[in-house]
């Protein structure tokens, strides 16, 4: 079980990426998007939002318990996490899909309030709802923008 907990919270080991790891989950996770947008199912790809979201918190818990840290920089779950929830049911386009990726890395990194107060919390909902705000102001910003850039950001 703590194998399938690693490899679920580092993305089949994305996460071990030698440089910026969390950047390399939220580019991975691009991959995953693709692919549920590709089934064209909105119920789909909240679902997968769902199944990322509590999966990712047993497993970055699990995860924390084996490497022996708190919030190791090999989860990525929650980067894959964010970026969905960044993207979620936003008809983008190519440049859509950059602005949402740069917007998620930004407030992933500058973490603006609540973000910040979740990482005290102990094992998954400290790995994960930190991520969780930043794909909501992602998301809300990304809306905002294609208000004023429609043609460009979105398909």
């Amino acid at each position: 079980m703590n194998q399938l907990a690693l490899v679920f919270a580092t993305f089949g080991y994305v996460g071990y990426f030698p440089i910026a790891p969390g950047t390399a989950g939220s580019l991975a996770a691009l991959v995953l998007f693709a692919l549920v947008r590709w089934l064209g199912m909105p119920a789909f790809e909240i679902a997968t939002i769902v199944v990322v979201f509590v999966g990712g918190l047993w497993a970055a818990n699990a995860t924390e318990h084996v490497l022996g840290r708190k919030d190791p920089g090999a989860i990525v779950i929650d980067e894959v996490l964010g970026m969905l929830m960044t993207l979620a049911l936003l008809p983008v386009s190519t440049l859509g899909i950059f602005v949402g990726f740069v917007l998620f890395r930004l407030f992933d990194v500058v973490k603006p309030f609540p973000a910040g107060r979740m990482e005290h919390l102990k094992g998954g909902p400290g790995v994960m709802l930190d991520d969780v705000v930043a794909g909501i102001y992602a998301h809300i910003s990304l809306r905002l923008l294609a208000l004023l850039v429609p043609s460009w950001l979105m398909a």
